[in-house]
């Protein structure tokens, strides 16, 4: 897993868990949680509204 959330830009909006095909990623009030099942398929980079997800 690779993917990288840039926190400052990211506003939790929800997303992109509610793409990812693995439910790799977890929200909660104060992070983002993104779990060993993460494939770095890059649906969530595509979606997200602010381009703070980066999938190398």
């Amino acid at each position: 897993m690779s993917l990288k959330i840039d926190l400052e830009e990211c506003v939790r909006c929800g997303t992109c868990s509610g793409v990812c095909p693995q439910n790799a990623i977890i929200l909660t009030e104060f992070e983002v949680l993104v779990t060993e099942r993460c494939n770095d398929c890059g649906i969530c980079e595509k979606v997200c509204p602010l381009g703070a997800i980066e999938v190398p």
